[in-house]
């Protein structure tokens, strides 16, 4: 069956080509030329993707991501010239799912594509994810440890998710980096570790599961520690 994806962007000539691109793929296209229309077509189809222009007229791409999101977990790939790490960084936590910069091409972008369906996929009929003594409710977006619920931030939710999908898998800062903030963040990597200390916190303060390996990356693992891991 075709999927259907979203497009929500004002320029005609990308509008155009993205339509033609997509078409060629195989999926089916539904265009919107501002953020009221997309937001309307967003709610009268079912949708597998949006892509979402940032600068719409009549609604701008950052109300548009926030009521979808408000409604649906459907992916959302945000397209924008803008290129700041903060504008990157508010949209991931209003529930993006991913960001590309314009101008780009177009063999990213279905790569990006390809990466969430295939992610949809594999993880889309798992209600919840359990780890130990972690939850994590998919549809609701909702965590809890030790049987009580945790208050997390969009980041830090991503964060955890990521780190529960990949269990028992040593995983480097760069592709944390790429899979939680997104391929075009450039900036600091110590941010990870700002996050996996703030992460630790609220769900696993004694470090029983969130393992650092030295000079690489973090490991969501069980067991005590030994001489390769470290809190």
């Amino acid at each position: 069956m075709r999927k259907n994806i979203l497009i929500i962007e004002d320029e005609e000539r990308i509008r155009r080509y993205l339509e033609l691109e997509l078409s060629h793929e195989g999926f089916n296209v539904i265009l919107a030329e501002d953020g009221e229309k997309g937001v309307e077509l967003f709610r009268k189809n079912s949708c597998s993707l949006i892509l979402l222009d940032l600068m719409l007229p009549k609604m701008d791409g950052r109300t548009v991501c926030k009521k979808i999101r408000e409604e649906s977990d459907i992916p959302v790939i945000v397209i924008s010239a803008k290129d700041e790490i903060s504008g990157k960084v508010q949209l991931l936590d209003l529930g993006a799912d991913d960001y590309i910069t314009k101008p780009f091409v177009i063999e990213e972008l279905l790569a990006r594509i390809r990466v969430i369906f295939r992610n949809k996929k594999e993880f889309g009929n798992k209600k919840i994810l359990n780890f130990g003594k972690i939850s994590l409710d998919l549809n609701l977006k909702i965590v809890y440890s030790n049987e009580k619920k945790i208050s997390l931030t969009k980041t830090e939710y991503n964060l955890l998710y990521y780190f529960m999908i990949n269990k028992n898998i040593v995983l480097s800062r760069e592709k944390i980096l790429e899979n939680v903030w997104g391929y075009d963040y450039f900036g600091d990597g110590k941010i990870i570790d700002m996050y996996v200390k703030a992460l630790r916190k609220k769900i696993d303060p004694t470090g029983k599961y969130i393992k650092t390996v030295r000079g690489f990356g973090y490991i969501l693992k069980k067991g005590e520690e030994n001489e390769k891991f470290k809190k």
